[in-house]
């Protein structure tokens, strides 16, 4: 009986541990959101190697632009970048002249920084989008800092860039478990658009997933082929239409 008990109470107990670790899901909000852009520096860069270099370029792109198609608020940061780090990619800085850009000298973690804690709390925004170089320190110093501080955080796993897989996958571990929302690319454009008859939507979003999401850009692109000069071959009508030759959608 004793026996039987023990095994109750620890059933018991891992059923809470799992219930208290346990974060609900959070939506988007667009006019709840600010976008990081966190030491993703031409120096950095060199230390991602865990994505192909090509591609993760246009991922830091992508990840960048997203303050541009859904006209989020948008912060800058870099860290100790007149040292081997280098300074943000020209085009980012460019891209939002207007934008806070705090330049740490020193703090590895950016919530550290007052400058840069205040920039976040002028937003007035409680749902923070971020990524940064390195995954392991970069983003998630800053990720498990802001969860701390009560702010709900959308990790871009997708534009953070570390020195192997290993590193990668336990640190996007460890934000996890600390409530971080680890998303993709794609997953962000979706949740902040939330529909594709939305303002932004498809007419915004399409020519921004074209250019950084091919897959989804072709995809379009063959639609529009197809509605404005395809015919149906032999075969192909049987695929979407039913017995009685209607339609199934």
């Amino acid at each position: 009986m004793k026996f039987f008990s023990t095994i109750a109470l620890v059933a018991a107990g891992l059923a809470n541990a799992v219930h208290g670790d346990a974060v609900p899901w959070e939506r988007l909000d667009k006019n709840n959101s600010v976008l990081l852009i966190l030491d993703i520096q031409v120096g950095l860069y060199h230390v991602a190697r865990d994505w192909d270099p090509s591609l993760y370029q246009n991922n830091i792109r992508a990840h960048a632009e997203l303050g541009k198609v859904f006209d989020i608020p948008v912060i800058l940061s870099t860290s100790a970048d007149t040292g081997p780090n280098g300074p943000l990619p020209k085009e980012f800085i460019e891209m939002y002249p207007n934008a806070p850009f705090v330049r740490r000298q020193g703090e590895v973690n950016a919530w550290d920084n007052p400058e840069f804690r205040a920039a976040i709390e002028a937003t007035g925004k409680k749902q923070v989008i971020v990524a940064g170089i390195t995954t392991d320190v970069c983003t998630a110093f800053l990720s498990l800092s802001l969860r701390a501080a009560g702010y709900s955080v959308f990790a871009n796993i997708e534009a953070s860039g570390t020195t192997t897989e290993l590193v990668r996958d336990t640190a996007n571990d460890q934000m996890a478990r600390a409530g971080v929302q680890m998303y993709s690319l794609f997953a962000i454009v979706c949740d902040l658009m939330r529909d594709w008859r939305n303002t932004p939507g498809a007419k915004d979003v399409l020519p921004y997933l074209d250019k950084y999401m091919p897959v989804y850009g072709q995809l379009a692109r063959h639609h529009a082929a197809a509605v404005e000069v395809g015919t149906i071959i032999p075969g192909e009508s049987g695929l979407i239409t039913g017995k009685n030759g209607s339609l199934i959608l």
